[in-house]
Protein backbone atom coordinates (compact mmCIF):
# COMPACT_ATOMS: atom_id res chain seq x y z
CA UNK A 1 0.00 0.00 0.00
CA UNK A 2 1.05 3.81 -1.03
CA UNK A 3 1.77 6.29 1.22
CA UNK A 4 -1.30 8.25 0.19
CA UNK A 5 -3.51 5.26 0.53
CA UNK A 6 -2.44 4.43 3.61
CA UNK A 7 -3.35 7.74 4.65
CA UNK A 8 -6.59 7.81 3.30
CA UNK A 9 -7.43 4.64 5.23
CA UNK A 10 -6.71 6.62 8.05
CA UNK A 11 -8.77 9.23 7.50
CA UNK A 12 -11.35 7.17 6.43
CA UNK A 13 -11.03 4.99 9.74
CA UNK A 14 -11.60 7.76 11.79
CA UNK A 15 -8.08 8.94 12.68
CA UNK A 16 -6.96 12.65 12.98
CA UNK A 17 -4.55 13.88 10.02
CA UNK A 18 -1.49 15.56 10.81
CA UNK A 19 0.33 18.95 9.26
CA UNK A 20 2.42 16.22 7.32
CA UNK A 21 -0.03 13.75 6.69
CA UNK A 22 -2.77 16.39 4.69
CA UNK A 23 1.12 18.50 3.19
CA UNK A 24 1.63 14.72 1.58
CA UNK A 25 -2.07 14.69 -0.05
CA UNK A 26 -1.79 17.54 -1.46
CA UNK A 27 2.10 17.00 -3.01
CA UNK A 28 0.74 13.34 -4.57
CA UNK A 29 -1.70 10.34 -4.98
CA UNK A 30 -4.70 10.04 -7.07
CA UNK A 31 -7.13 12.58 -7.17
CA UNK A 32 -10.44 10.62 -7.47
CA UNK A 33 -8.94 8.57 -4.77
CA UNK A 34 -9.10 12.11 -2.73
CA UNK A 35 -11.99 13.11 -3.43
CA UNK A 36 -13.88 9.72 -3.04
CA UNK A 37 -11.75 9.64 0.59
CA UNK A 38 -13.64 12.81 1.48
CA UNK A 39 -17.09 12.59 -0.21
CA UNK A 40 -17.21 9.32 2.07
CA UNK A 41 -16.04 12.03 5.40
CA UNK A 42 -18.90 13.96 4.16
CA UNK A 43 -21.98 11.86 3.85
CA UNK A 44 -21.31 10.65 7.79
CA UNK A 45 -21.52 13.82 8.89
CA UNK A 46 -24.63 15.07 6.21
CA UNK A 47 -26.97 13.71 4.46
CA UNK A 48 -25.89 12.12 1.50
CA UNK A 49 -28.81 12.47 -0.87
CA UNK A 50 -28.59 16.34 -0.02
CA UNK A 51 -26.67 19.53 -0.88
CA UNK A 52 -27.93 23.11 0.18
CA UNK A 53 -27.36 26.66 -0.89
CA UNK A 54 -28.51 30.17 0.66
CA UNK A 55 -30.56 32.90 -1.58
CA UNK A 56 -28.75 35.90 0.44
CA UNK A 57 -26.69 38.75 -1.16
CA UNK A 58 -23.12 40.33 -0.52
CA UNK A 59 -23.81 44.46 0.56
CA UNK A 60 -20.44 46.07 0.08
CA UNK A 61 -21.00 49.51 2.45
CA UNK A 62 -18.07 51.00 1.31
CA UNK A 63 -15.03 50.54 -0.99
CA UNK A 64 -12.85 53.16 0.74
CA UNK A 65 -10.07 51.10 2.98
CA UNK A 66 -6.42 52.29 4.39
CA UNK A 67 -4.88 48.87 3.08
CA UNK A 68 -3.23 48.21 -0.10
CA UNK A 69 -3.70 44.27 -0.43
CA UNK A 70 -2.18 43.39 -3.97
CA UNK A 71 -5.02 40.53 -4.27
CA UNK A 72 -7.94 43.30 -4.11
CA UNK A 73 -9.17 44.73 -7.39
CA UNK A 74 -12.31 46.57 -5.01
CA UNK A 75 -10.72 49.09 -2.57
CA UNK A 76 -10.48 52.66 -3.11
CA UNK A 77 -7.73 54.71 -1.76
CA UNK A 78 -9.28 57.68 0.09
CA UNK A 79 -13.36 58.83 0.48
CA UNK A 80 -11.82 61.81 -2.47
CA UNK A 81 -11.57 59.23 -4.98
CA UNK A 82 -14.11 59.85 -7.55
CA UNK A 83 -15.31 56.18 -7.56
CA UNK A 84 -15.52 56.15 -3.36
CA UNK A 85 -18.56 55.60 -1.83
CA UNK A 86 -20.39 54.78 1.69
CA UNK A 87 -23.65 53.43 1.72
CA UNK A 88 -26.59 55.97 3.05
CA UNK A 89 -28.95 53.49 5.59
CA UNK A 90 -31.78 54.26 2.71
CA UNK A 91 -29.17 52.70 0.02
CA UNK A 92 -28.81 49.18 2.12
CA UNK A 93 -32.26 49.03 2.87
CA UNK A 94 -33.53 48.95 -0.93
CA UNK A 95 -31.00 46.00 -1.89
CA UNK A 96 -32.35 44.39 1.52
CA UNK A 97 -35.90 44.71 -0.17
CA UNK A 98 -35.01 43.61 -2.67
CA UNK A 99 -33.48 40.26 -1.24
CA UNK A 100 -36.21 40.05 0.94
CA UNK A 101 -38.42 40.26 -2.74
CA UNK A 102 -36.30 37.78 -4.73
CA UNK A 103 -36.53 34.86 -1.58
CA UNK A 104 -33.41 35.87 0.24
CA UNK A 105 -32.70 35.43 4.21
CA UNK A 106 -29.69 37.27 4.50
CA UNK A 107 -27.05 39.47 3.91
CA UNK A 108 -23.33 39.38 4.27
CA UNK A 109 -22.51 42.80 5.00
CA UNK A 110 -18.86 43.83 4.85
CA UNK A 111 -16.42 46.93 3.15
CA UNK A 112 -13.56 48.47 3.60
CA UNK A 113 -11.57 49.39 6.39
CA UNK A 114 -12.47 53.35 6.26
CA UNK A 115 -10.64 55.06 8.60
CA UNK A 116 -13.16 58.22 8.43
CA UNK A 117 -16.02 56.33 10.03
CA UNK A 118 -16.65 56.14 13.75
CA UNK A 119 -17.55 52.95 15.83
CA UNK A 120 -20.83 54.71 15.95
CA UNK A 121 -21.62 54.19 12.22
CA UNK A 122 -21.58 50.27 12.43
CA UNK A 123 -23.70 50.33 15.46
CA UNK A 124 -26.48 52.88 14.38
CA UNK A 125 -26.09 50.72 10.80
CA UNK A 126 -26.59 47.45 12.28
CA UNK A 127 -29.72 48.77 14.18
CA UNK A 128 -31.20 50.08 11.29
CA UNK A 129 -30.95 46.93 9.71
CA UNK A 130 -32.32 44.78 12.65
CA UNK A 131 -35.38 46.97 13.28
CA UNK A 132 -36.50 47.48 10.04
CA UNK A 133 -35.64 43.76 8.60
CA UNK A 134 -36.35 41.38 11.31
CA UNK A 135 -36.42 38.95 9.33
CA UNK A 136 -33.21 38.93 7.84
CA UNK A 137 -29.65 37.31 9.48
CA UNK A 138 -27.07 40.27 9.37
CA UNK A 139 -23.81 38.30 8.77
CA UNK A 140 -21.53 41.20 8.65
CA UNK A 141 -17.87 42.11 9.12
CA UNK A 142 -14.25 40.89 8.85
CA UNK A 143 -11.55 40.06 11.54
CA UNK A 144 -9.61 43.14 9.57
CA UNK A 145 -12.71 45.29 10.09
CA UNK A 146 -13.05 44.44 13.63
CA UNK A 147 -9.82 44.62 14.73
CA UNK A 148 -9.57 48.17 13.14
CA UNK A 149 -12.31 48.77 15.64
CA UNK A 150 -10.72 47.29 18.37
CA UNK A 151 -7.48 49.28 17.80
CA UNK A 152 -10.25 52.42 16.96
CA UNK A 153 -12.00 52.14 20.62
CA UNK A 154 -8.14 50.67 22.70
CA UNK A 155 -11.51 48.23 24.28
CA UNK A 156 -10.51 44.32 24.58
CA UNK A 157 -11.94 42.32 21.78
CA UNK A 158 -14.63 40.47 23.62
CA UNK A 159 -15.86 44.13 24.29
CA UNK A 160 -15.69 44.76 20.67
CA UNK A 161 -17.50 42.07 19.49
CA UNK A 162 -20.00 42.41 22.22
CA UNK A 163 -20.97 46.06 21.72
CA UNK A 164 -21.34 45.04 17.83
CA UNK A 165 -23.41 42.17 18.62
CA UNK A 166 -25.93 44.49 20.83
CA UNK A 167 -26.57 46.49 18.43
CA UNK A 168 -27.69 43.65 15.84
CA UNK A 169 -25.00 41.65 14.81
CA UNK A 170 -25.49 38.07 14.63
CA UNK A 171 -22.29 36.16 13.09
CA UNK A 172 -18.99 37.00 11.34
CA UNK A 173 -17.93 35.98 8.06
CA UNK A 174 -14.72 34.50 7.41
CA UNK A 175 -13.40 37.37 5.41
CA UNK A 176 -9.57 38.50 5.71
CA UNK A 177 -8.38 35.19 6.42
CA UNK A 178 -6.75 34.72 2.61
CA UNK A 179 -3.73 32.39 4.57
CA UNK A 180 -3.27 32.45 8.01
CA UNK A 181 0.30 32.57 7.86
CA UNK A 182 2.04 35.73 8.73
CA UNK A 183 4.95 35.32 6.16
CA UNK A 184 2.41 35.22 3.63
CA UNK A 185 -0.11 37.74 4.97
CA UNK A 186 3.32 40.37 5.40
CA UNK A 187 3.77 39.68 1.62
CA UNK A 188 0.44 40.08 -0.10
CA UNK A 189 -0.61 42.96 2.43
CA UNK A 190 0.54 44.89 5.03
CA UNK A 191 0.65 42.29 8.47
CA UNK A 192 -0.72 45.30 10.65
CA UNK A 193 -4.24 44.46 8.64
CA UNK A 194 -4.73 41.56 11.15
CA UNK A 195 -1.77 38.87 11.39
CA UNK A 196 -2.96 35.31 11.89
CA UNK A 197 -3.02 35.23 15.98
CA UNK A 198 -6.12 38.77 15.62
CA UNK A 199 -7.87 36.96 12.94
CA UNK A 200 -7.79 34.43 15.02
CA UNK A 201 -8.92 37.02 18.61
CA UNK A 202 -11.61 37.67 16.52
CA UNK A 203 -13.32 34.54 15.85
CA UNK A 204 -12.83 33.18 19.58
CA UNK A 205 -14.30 36.18 21.11
CA UNK A 206 -17.27 36.00 19.07
CA UNK A 207 -17.39 32.05 20.14
CA UNK A 208 -17.23 32.55 23.37
CA UNK A 209 -20.10 35.18 23.41
CA UNK A 210 -22.27 32.38 21.78
CA UNK A 211 -21.72 33.58 18.06
CA UNK A 212 -20.88 31.73 14.61
CA UNK A 213 -18.68 32.47 12.25
CA UNK A 214 -17.40 30.64 9.05
CA UNK A 215 -13.74 30.19 8.49
CA UNK A 216 -12.22 30.91 4.99
CA UNK A 217 -9.20 30.60 2.98
CA UNK A 218 -8.44 31.92 -0.79
CA UNK A 219 -5.66 30.35 -1.58
CA UNK A 220 -3.27 30.72 -5.25
CA UNK A 221 -1.40 33.25 -3.79
CA UNK A 222 2.21 32.11 -4.30
CA UNK A 223 1.72 30.13 -0.55
CA UNK A 224 3.53 26.63 -0.66
CA UNK A 225 1.60 23.97 0.39
CA UNK A 226 2.85 23.97 3.88
CA UNK A 227 1.31 27.11 4.08
CA UNK A 228 -2.11 26.27 2.62
CA UNK A 229 -2.21 23.59 5.57
CA UNK A 230 -0.87 25.84 8.28
CA UNK A 231 -3.97 27.93 7.74
CA UNK A 232 -6.07 24.21 8.25
CA UNK A 233 -4.01 23.97 11.42
CA UNK A 234 -5.28 27.08 12.66
CA UNK A 235 -8.61 27.08 11.69
CA UNK A 236 -8.83 23.06 13.46
CA UNK A 237 -6.87 24.53 16.99
CA UNK A 238 -9.27 27.15 17.31
CA UNK A 239 -12.49 24.61 16.11
CA UNK A 240 -11.18 22.06 18.73
CA UNK A 241 -11.33 24.87 21.45
CA UNK A 242 -14.78 26.79 20.26
CA UNK A 243 -16.86 24.35 18.18
CA UNK A 244 -17.86 28.19 16.92
CA UNK A 245 -17.20 27.34 13.01
CA UNK A 246 -20.38 26.50 11.24
CA UNK A 247 -18.84 25.93 8.00
CA UNK A 248 -14.92 25.73 6.07
CA UNK A 249 -15.15 28.04 2.67
CA UNK A 250 -12.08 27.75 0.57
CA UNK A 251 -11.73 29.34 -2.77
CA UNK A 252 -9.16 30.47 -5.36
CA UNK A 253 -7.19 33.44 -5.59
CA UNK A 254 -8.56 35.95 -9.15
CA UNK A 255 -5.91 37.89 -10.40
CA UNK A 256 -7.62 40.13 -12.77
CA UNK A 257 -6.96 43.71 -12.17
CA UNK A 258 -4.61 43.16 -9.00
CA UNK A 259 -1.08 43.70 -8.18
CA UNK A 260 -0.67 40.28 -7.80
CA UNK A 261 -1.47 39.46 -11.53
CA UNK A 262 1.54 37.97 -13.59
CA UNK A 263 3.10 37.22 -10.07
CA UNK A 264 1.93 34.21 -9.01
CA UNK A 265 0.34 30.78 -10.39
CA UNK A 266 -3.12 30.95 -9.78
CA UNK A 267 -4.61 27.36 -8.81
CA UNK A 268 -7.16 25.62 -11.67
CA UNK A 269 -9.37 23.28 -11.17
CA UNK A 270 -7.56 20.24 -10.38
CA UNK A 271 -5.63 22.54 -7.82
CA UNK A 272 -8.72 23.98 -6.35
CA UNK A 273 -10.99 20.07 -6.09
CA UNK A 274 -7.42 18.40 -4.34
CA UNK A 275 -7.39 21.01 -1.79
CA UNK A 276 -10.92 21.11 -1.14
CA UNK A 277 -10.74 17.25 -0.46
CA UNK A 278 -7.70 17.33 1.57
CA UNK A 279 -9.49 20.31 3.87
CA UNK A 280 -12.38 18.31 4.28
CA UNK A 281 -10.57 15.35 5.52
CA UNK A 282 -8.13 17.17 7.68
CA UNK A 283 -10.75 19.41 9.38
CA UNK A 284 -12.11 16.58 11.01
CA UNK A 285 -14.34 18.95 13.33
CA UNK A 286 -16.05 21.19 10.49
CA UNK A 287 -19.57 19.80 9.80
CA UNK A 288 -20.40 21.62 6.72
CA UNK A 289 -17.61 22.49 3.93
CA UNK A 290 -18.60 25.08 1.38
CA UNK A 291 -17.57 24.32 -2.99
CA UNK A 292 -16.93 27.53 -4.33
CA UNK A 293 -18.69 28.00 -7.60
CA UNK A 294 -18.27 31.35 -8.18
CA UNK A 295 -14.25 31.47 -8.63
CA UNK A 296 -14.41 27.62 -10.57
CA UNK A 297 -17.57 27.66 -12.68
CA UNK A 298 -20.75 26.03 -11.99
CA UNK A 299 -19.17 22.60 -13.61
CA UNK A 300 -16.12 22.27 -10.90
CA UNK A 301 -19.18 23.25 -8.19
CA UNK A 302 -20.71 19.94 -9.18
CA UNK A 303 -17.67 18.28 -9.07
CA UNK A 304 -17.12 19.47 -5.56
CA UNK A 305 -19.95 17.76 -4.16
CA UNK A 306 -18.00 14.67 -4.52
CA UNK A 307 -14.72 16.20 -3.11
CA UNK A 308 -16.28 16.94 0.29
CA UNK A 309 -18.59 19.97 -0.25
CA UNK A 310 -21.90 19.38 0.82
CA UNK A 311 -23.18 22.69 -0.15
CA UNK A 312 -22.71 25.38 -2.78
CA UNK A 313 -23.38 28.53 -0.71
CA UNK A 314 -25.13 31.62 -1.78
CA UNK A 315 -26.80 32.40 -5.83
CA UNK A 316 -24.92 35.76 -5.35
CA UNK A 317 -27.60 38.19 -6.04
CA UNK A 318 -24.86 40.75 -5.51
CA UNK A 319 -21.21 40.34 -5.10
CA UNK A 320 -18.30 43.15 -6.14
CA UNK A 321 -15.22 42.10 -4.54
CA UNK A 322 -14.29 39.10 -6.80
CA UNK A 323 -16.38 40.14 -9.50
CA UNK A 324 -13.52 43.44 -9.48
CA UNK A 325 -10.79 40.29 -9.99
CA UNK A 326 -12.32 38.81 -12.75
CA UNK A 327 -14.74 35.81 -11.30
CA UNK A 328 -18.15 36.77 -13.83
CA UNK A 329 -20.26 33.38 -12.93
CA UNK A 330 -23.34 34.38 -11.90
CA UNK A 331 -26.35 32.11 -11.45
CA UNK A 332 -29.94 32.27 -10.55
CA UNK A 333 -32.33 30.19 -7.85
CA UNK A 334 -33.64 27.65 -10.38
CA UNK A 335 -30.34 27.03 -11.95
CA UNK A 336 -28.88 26.65 -8.71
CA UNK A 337 -31.45 24.20 -7.93
CA UNK A 338 -30.54 22.58 -11.41
CA UNK A 339 -27.08 22.23 -11.02
CA UNK A 340 -27.37 20.29 -7.45
CA UNK A 341 -29.82 18.18 -8.99
CA UNK A 342 -27.97 17.19 -12.28
CA UNK A 343 -24.88 16.43 -9.29
CA UNK A 344 -27.27 13.52 -8.11
CA UNK A 345 -28.71 15.70 -4.57
CA UNK A 346 -31.86 17.02 -3.86
CA UNK A 347 -31.79 20.65 -3.45
CA UNK A 348 -32.34 22.43 -0.08
CA UNK A 349 -32.45 26.20 0.52
CA UNK A 350 -30.55 26.82 4.16
CA UNK A 351 -30.25 30.00 6.31
CA UNK A 352 -26.71 31.67 7.03
CA UNK A 353 -26.04 29.41 10.03
CA UNK A 354 -27.37 26.05 8.87
CA UNK A 355 -29.40 25.08 11.97
CA UNK A 356 -27.12 26.96 14.69
CA UNK A 357 -29.31 29.64 14.57
CA UNK A 358 -33.03 29.51 16.54
CA UNK A 359 -33.56 33.51 16.31
CA UNK A 360 -36.82 34.52 14.66
CA UNK A 361 -34.90 35.79 11.03
CA UNK A 362 -34.17 31.87 11.11
CA UNK A 363 -36.74 30.06 12.36
CA UNK A 364 -39.88 31.42 10.50
CA UNK A 365 -41.17 29.88 6.75
CA UNK A 366 -38.10 30.50 3.97
CA UNK A 367 -39.62 33.69 1.87
CA UNK A 368 -41.40 33.68 -1.45
CA UNK A 369 -39.83 34.98 -3.80
CA UNK A 370 -42.36 37.68 -5.63
CA UNK A 371 -43.93 36.34 -8.93
CA UNK A 372 -43.29 40.28 -10.57
CA UNK A 373 -39.33 39.87 -9.29
CA UNK A 374 -38.00 36.64 -10.72
CA UNK A 375 -34.29 35.84 -9.85
CA UNK A 376 -32.17 38.60 -11.73
CA UNK A 377 -27.99 38.02 -11.17
CA UNK A 378 -27.14 41.46 -10.10
CA UNK A 379 -23.17 40.73 -9.59
CA UNK A 380 -22.14 44.19 -11.37
CA UNK A 381 -19.87 46.74 -9.51
CA UNK A 382 -22.43 49.11 -8.19
CA UNK A 383 -24.03 51.97 -9.81
CA UNK A 384 -22.79 55.26 -9.46
CA UNK A 385 -26.52 56.08 -8.61
CA UNK A 386 -25.94 53.92 -5.18
CA UNK A 387 -22.68 55.91 -4.20
CA UNK A 388 -21.78 58.28 -1.30
CA UNK A 389 -18.84 59.51 -1.15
Amino acid sequence: MGLTASILDRALSGERLSENDAVTLLQEGDLLARGGAASAVRNRVNDPAVATYIVDRNINYTNVCVYRCQFCAFYRPSAEHPEAYVLSHEQIGEKIRETIDLGGTGVLLQGGVHAGLPFEFYEDMFRYIRATFPSIHLHALSAPEVYFLQKLTKKPMRDVVARLRDAGLQSIPGGGAEILEDSVRKRIWSLTKAPTGKWVEVHEAAHGLGMRTTATMMFGVGETLAQRVEHMRVVRDLQDRTGGFTAWIPWTFQKENTELDGKVDEAGGFEYLKTLAVSRLFLDNVRHVQGSWVTQGPKIGQVSLSFGADDLGSIMIEENVVYAAGARNRMTQPEMRRVIADAGYTPVQRRTLYDACTEACCTGPLPEPKPSMGLPVLGVSLDSSLASA
